[in-house]
């Protein structure tokens, strides 16, 4: 049977594709749900993920604590706490941490994350 319940401090982070440090709170692989993950990504100060897109997955940023630059296809824009943004798949985007503290952001996925599914972009500056 697979687990339905975790806890946040049992959840090891890894470095993801795009070069953020993750946290899968849910995912199908690890608790058996059907076609979403929700993460915790943190970005550290200073430091920037690389631009990608996704396929097939659409994805929603909750903006938890920090301020950053969000670039989603031609917009760049400030993104700070409270704010959600929402990214179609095949929409290229990155976020950079211009701020002195992490920039916390919950990841919510559908069809749920994977690897596979994340292109990098080269970034032009």
């Amino acid at each position: 049977m697979v687990d339905q319940l975790s806890r946040y401090d049992s959840i090891e982070e890894y470095i993801t594709k795009d070069g953020s440090e993750i946290r899968e709170l849910i995912h199908p692989e690890i608790h058996g749900n059907k076609g979403l993950s929700v993460a915790e990504a943190i970005i550290k100060a200073g430091m920037k993920t690389h631009d990608h897109y996704h396929r097939q997955s659409e994805e929603v940023y909750l903006v938890m604590a920090g301020n950053g630059i969000m670039r989603r296809g031609e917009e760049v824009f400030a993104i700070t706490g409270g704010m959600s943004v929402v990214i179609m798949p095949g929409l290229v985007h990155g976020v950079h941490n211009n701020g002195n503290e992490e920039l916390v952001i919950i990841c919510c996925c559908a069809p749920a994350y994977g690897h596979d599914d994340t292109v990098l972009v080269h970034e032009t500056d």
